[in-house]
């Protein structure tokens, strides 16, 4: 791909670099900027640079948040016995869309994939243990995706906490195996929530 400028040319590549975007796609996005008012374009610039220099991680939950604690764990209203740990921030906001679950998170920031390099060290789960340790939480439930990783974190996570008096559940199988949390449709996710079963039942035995 030739181009007259190179500022132009640097645009698109940083922004080619983003997930599902290529180079053409790159390209027309930022023409389509060019074409904007200096003052939107000004506005874009402004929002990532606060997001980038100013957003948090909770430092309860590890959500994304403006302050340190994020407005989920700081709601009163919610019941800070049950504890739904998920994958990213994006399935607090799928599992949040279906206004059936009213307790609080717990953000791994990923899950179990020896094939990525991602191991138990890389996520939270240490301060998982941590907030269990305390013994205000009574029951945990394990909403990960029902893919090989996310049933084999769900497994690390329950034998790390087998020495605890919890009662740790699973969200109930309403979601494919193979699909990814988020993009499962809110009835059927919010019924996965209210339907939750014990861990142990949803471990496979030969």
């Amino acid at each position: 791909m030739n181009f007259s400028s190179r500022l132009l040319e640097n645009a698109v590549n940083e922004v080619a670099q983003l997930p599902g975007i290529g180079k053409r796609t790159a390209l027309r996005l930022v023409l389509h900027l060019l074409k904007q008012p200096k003052a939107h374009t000004q506005h874009l610039t402004n929002a990532l640079e606060n997001l980038v220099t100013e957003v948090k991680l909770c430092k309860s939950c590890h959500n994304i948040s403006d302050v340190a604690i994020c407005d989920i764990c700081s709601n009163t209203r919610r019941n800070p016995e049950i504890v739904c740990v998920v994958e990213d921030i994006r399935d607090v906001m799928a599992i949040e869309n279906t206004a059936q679950f009213k307790g609080m998170y717990h953000v791994l920031g990923g899950k179990i994939s020896p094939m990525e390099g991602v191991g138990p060290h890389n996520l939270t789960i240490e301060s998982l243990v941590e907030r269990i340790q305390k013994g205000t939480v009574k029951e945990l439930i394990l909403a990960m995706s029902s893919t090989m990783e996310g049933d084999t974190t769900n497994f690390y996570i329950y034998k790390q906490l087998g020495k605890f008096e919890i009662n740790i559940s699973t969200i109930a199988r309403g979601i494919s195996v193979g699909d990814e949390l988020q993009y499962t449709d809110e009835v059927t996710l919010g019924r996965s929530i209210a339907n939750r079963v014990p861990f142990e039942k949803s471990i496979k035995t030969e």
